[in-house]
């Protein structure tokens, strides 16, 4: 490719959860930028737009919010239509694995028909929309045993309904490149970590815990391995393929951070020890590791190679897990007013303040 694709009305679906608002926050800071953003969110229990609310002070109309769902065709078509969609970055999922093991319908309908709704009006807008870019998960992959790394030709074999909606939306997004000729890209990731993170999951679920001198739950025996990615640097990656990469890849993202959930754990508490004032009993944060039984298909093993985009496309990680680790829990100390009101659901409120339709 000669030169970068740009575009000038980009729809970036979820755009209120954890990773995609790191995203907009990361894209309007980039000095070649100077395109509008549409956030099209449907604002379910992770979705917080008040984690946006300085970004879009500041860039003025060239940010809208769209309180809107993925499954519905018709809002979706008139929000492509209005803006003149010409670029969609598809992060809207529904992702903790413990809540689709519980209610595995959700996931189905938000991340299977979801992804479907967006192809198809993407295909509907073909002479405007000249990209859709899908963001999906290493977890599609399965696990791994001790050894080996997933690739983008590793098979997919998906041990949790998040992950089997998530793959099924991956085979709809290649089917519609294939089929159709959609310009499409899709990229799998491995476990994302950073700020505005809703605290379920298991890095700010540990910090804040660890703050408060709560249990901090280790499932298992703690020896299940991920690899870490920090935020930003998977927000440069996907705006790397977005708008270099050819259409109708695939790429693996990941941070070269395999590590123990022990590990994880242990670390953010000596993080926490050495940032925070002590725990009241003067005893270390090391002491409020519980272990807690295991969760029903918990993988025992990702670990992503990202070689292809970095020996395509140049892109890596800027971030180690010690560099981002440390941001990290500097960011939840720094912002307690945030971490209060999602954690009391105050921002619900601040929603329906802003957004009632």
């Amino acid at each position: 490719m000669t030169s970068p694709r740009t575009f000038s009305s980009i729809l970036v679906t979820g755009g209120a959860g954890f990773i995609g608002s790191n995203f907009i926050r990361w894209l309007f800071a980039q000095p070649g930028f100077i395109g509008k953003i549409v956030n099209y969110d449907a604002l379910t229990y992770a979705g917080n737009p008040y984690s946006l609310d300085d970004v879009a002070q500041s860039v003025g109309d060239r940010y809208v919010f769209v309180k809107g769902d993925i499954c519905d065709v018709a809002k979706v078509a008139e929000t492509i239509e209005r803006h003149a969609i010409d670029c969609i970055i598809h992060f809207a999922a529904e992702s903790h694995v413990d809540r689709s093991i519980v209610r595995p319908d959700d996931f189905v309908r938000t991340n299977i028909h979801g992804t479907y709704v967006l192809l198809q009006a993407a295909r509907e807008h073909a002479g405007q929309v000249r990209h859709f870019h899908h963001i999906s998960t290493d977890e599609v992959f399965g696990t791994l045993g001790a050894t080996g790394f997933f690739t983008e030709d590793t098979p997919y074999a998906p041990n949790s309904p998040y992950s089997a909606s998530k793959a099924s939306s991956d085979h709809l997004v290649r089917a519609y490149h294939e089929t159709y000729g959609l310009p499409t890209t899709l990229s799998n990731c491995s476990n994302n970590y950073g700020p505005y993170q809703f605290p379920e999951k298991l890095v700010p679920l540990m910090i804040l815990n660890a703050l408060e001198g709560k249990p901090l739950p280790i499932y298992g025996d703690g020896q299940n391995i991920r690899d870490w990615l920090y935020v930003t640097d998977h927000c440069s990656a996907i705006w790397t393929l977005v708008t270099r990469a050819p259409h109708g890849s695939t790429y693996n993202v990941g941070g070269r951070n395999e590590l123990t959930n022990l590990t994880v754990v242990g670390e953010i508490c000596d993080l926490v020890d050495r940032m925070a004032p002590p725990l009241p009993s003067g005893a270390p944060r090391r002491s409020l590791m519980t272990f807690v039984k295991d969760r029903p298909g918990h993988d025992r093993r990702y670990a992503i190679d990202c070689t292809r985009i970095e020996h395509d496309l140049g892109w890596r990680p800027a971030e180690t897990w010690q560099t981002g680790a440390a941001a990290t829990v500097r960011w939840y100390l720094d912002h307690p007013d945030w971490v209060a009101q999602v954690r009391s659901g105050e921002y619900q409120n601040w929603i329906a303040t802003h957004y009632s339709a």
